[in-house]
């Protein structure tokens, strides 16, 4: 009896089956299953949204409004689909949550930030996101053989960048125009962290209607950003998902799922995103208990991945305003990612850069070589 009670022990300490023993994601059990795991996290991240609504800041209501866009392709794919309509009807009434509160968040910015509001109001207003409708996949040869410091990342100027593009400043100048010294900036090779992902923010925000010259690289630019995420992504996965790496891990999964790269739609990705929720409160946030003995090497990642955001809102109770919004952008990216597998039959052509070189100051751009391999669409479930 005493060798059975310690088997019993094992195996309540061994590690969870799950992802592995789920259903397969391309049959309607599959998909079932996934979504029950995530919609009740993100259902409970709207209540948070509403009680916190007030303090909410622009990056918190940035992040719910990717998560509606998402929401609301989840909503129309499974509707049809006489098995998975029940998921799609929870979906609609989650929606029906998310809409007025999103509304009445602008109103709140407007008294807590206005001038911030005024210049960044396109990106939280209804349709400026929009959904991949192909996919494709990662080239690891794109990776940087080598970074620069991510301390040198100044987000003051890469929002004066954003700005330009969205034509929202004081000096009345129309969206799509740029500056020398932003079309360099936000080209520029060699980026890491925050860097990477506003660079990618960049050139996603750009699909509101900006084409004309630099704009005809865009999905070149999203190839190079979103390679280098990648890495970055599986180098906090190597050093267990460590506190600090957590918020840029789960941005780079908003941004480059909703730039319809599928491979960051994995499912151990899932698992360790939805364990982060804090249960009770709803939002994301600081672990109660963070390990701070962590491998000199993983101290190393770990500041090399860290960023502080300048209007950053943390809550007392640990939780966190961009790290709630990114998670539910990346789990509503999940959602509507289940929503394409199987593959349709479509492809997206690829692109590289050249090797990485040093970035153009006068505001050129650098060589950009055609490709003429094709990935195929589909989620990397």
């Amino acid at each position: 009896m005493a060798s059975m009670g310690l088997l019993l022990r094992l195996l309540l300490l061994a590690p969870p089956l799950w992802p592995f023993s789920l259903p397969p994601p391309d049959t309607p059990e599959g998909k079932a299953t996934i979504s029950d795991l995530i919609l009740p996290v993100l259902e409970r991240a709207t209540s948070f949204l509403k009680k916190t609504l007030p303090e909410i800041n622009l990056d918190g209501v940035v992040g719910f409004r990717v998560l509606e866009v998402n929401l609301q392709g989840v909503q129309e794919g499974w509707a049809q689909d006489p098995q998975l309509q029940p998921l799609s009807l929870r979906v609609g009434k989650l929606l029906q949550k998310l809409a007025p509160l999103l509304h009445r968040s602008v109103f709140y910015l407007k008294l807590s930030d206005p001038q911030y509001l005024r210049e960044f109001q396109p990106i939280v207003q209804p349709g400026f996101w929009k959904l991949p409708h192909v996919w494709t996949h990662i080239n690891a040869s794109m990776v940087y053989p080598m970074t620069e410091p991510q301390d040198s990342f100044s987000e003051k100027q890469s929002d004066l960048c954003l700005v330009q593009l969205l034509g929202t400043g004081t000096d009345s100048s129309q969206p799509c125009q740029l500056s020398g010294f932003c079309k360099s900036l936000m080209t520029k090779l060699g980026c890491s962290g925050y860097c990477l992902s506003h660079q990618l923010l960049f050139f996603l925000s750009a699909r509101m209607g900006c084409t004309g010259g630099l704009f005809h690289q865009s999905q070149r630019y999203m190839n190079l950003f979103c390679a280098n995420m990648m890495d970055l992504n599986l180098r906090a996965e190597a050093i267990g998902y460590a506190y600090p790496t957590r918020d840029i891990f789960m941005e780079n999964i908003m941004f480059c799922g909703i730039g319809g790269f599928s491979d960051f739609y994995k499912l151990q990705w899932l698992e360790a995103i939805l364990s982060w929720q804090k249960p009770q409160e709803g939002c994301f946030g600081k672990p109660d208990a963070e390990d701070e003995k962590l491998p000199k090497d993983s101290q190393h990642q770990q500041h090399y991945l860290r960023r502080v955001k300048r209007r950053e809102k943390q809550f007392t109770d640990g939780c966190s305003s961009h790290n709630t919004a990114v998670a539910v952008a990346a789990l509503g990216g999940f959602l509507y990612a289940l929503t394409q597998y199987p593959p349709a039959h479509k492809e997206l052509r690829h692109a590289t850069l050249a090797p990485p070189t040093a970035a153009h100051v006068d505001g050129s751009m650098p060589a950009i070589h055609q490709e003429d391999k094709t990935h195929a669409f589909g989620p990397s479930f």
